[in-house]
């Protein structure tokens, strides 16, 4: 199976309101990534077969663009508390209710945020490399 047959297979499997609706009835976002391999790992195993040691290297270079957004977000939103007393009060209360209803940490969070967008460009990077390549070839 040729590379962007993988890809728009694997871009179909990770659609951005199935997820969103996986993160509202409580999966965290380990859970979801590990059902995605479970259900595509034959797609992802062959992806990983046909990715170059190049292709490896951009797709760890969107990681760590991801990662430093993703941190630069995190600092972003912690300067944004208010600071009344009231007003924490009243945040504190309504992580109260969430922790009741989902499991939230700041990776999960940080990942239900970036995940889907990570995917997505790393997808499209690896299709727009092997498109580039064809048309070299």
């Amino acid at each position: 199976m040729s590379i962007n047959k993988i890809l728009s297979s694997l871009d179909n499997s990770w659609k951005r309101d199935d997820i969103l609706s996986q993160i509202k009835n409580g999966l965290s976002s380990d859970e979801i990534v590990n059902e995605f391999l479970k259900k595509n790992e034959v797609h992802v195993k062959e992806l990983n077969n046909l990715l170059k040691t190049k292709d490896k290297y951009l797709l760890y270079q969107v990681e760590q663009l991801s990662n430093c957004e993703a941190k630069l977000l995190s600092k972003i939103n912690n300067l944004n508390y208010p600071n009344k007393i009231e007003d924490n009060h009243k945040l504190n209360e309504e992580k109260i209710k969430l922790s009741k209803i989902v499991p939230t940490n700041k990776i999960s969070s940080l990942m239900i945020n970036w995940s889907n967008k990570f995917v997505v460009i790393a997808l499209l990077v690896i299709s727009a490399i092997a498109l580039s390549k064809q048309a070299w070839i």
